[in-house]
């Protein structure tokens, strides 16, 4: 009897979360470079840098204002796939989301 009390709170129980993933800019790159997330993860990038960056995404999917230092920008990855994005204004400066 008690384990099908407990079973049943487990089953109650709420799903965790995804935690949010940082990405930082910081001597004009973003870090870290590459990572992956889960579906239903949200992305929080923050500019550490003096000069403004922004985060724009090849296929359109996201895009931010110029972020100043400490500026932030959020973003939930909800459909599995690979995101690769850039700063408009230091183009060099790429990054690569990979969502499971």
């Amino acid at each position: 009897m008690l384990k099908h009390a407990l079973a049943a709170l487990i089953a109650l129980a709420p799903l965790p979360a995804f935690a949010d993933a940082t990405i930082v800019m910081k001597n004009f790159d973003f870090s870290p470079m590459a990572i992956a997330i889960d579906h239903g993860t949200t992305v929080v990038w923050k500019n550490l840098d003096g000069e403004p960056h922004t985060v724009v995404g090849l296929d359109g999917a996201f895009r931010s204002p110029a972020l100043d230092q400490n500026d932030t920008f959020k973003f939930t990855f909800d459909k599995p796939g690979v995101y690769k994005y850039l700063c408009t204004i230091h183009p060099k400066m790429t990054g690569t989301i990979t969502v499971k």
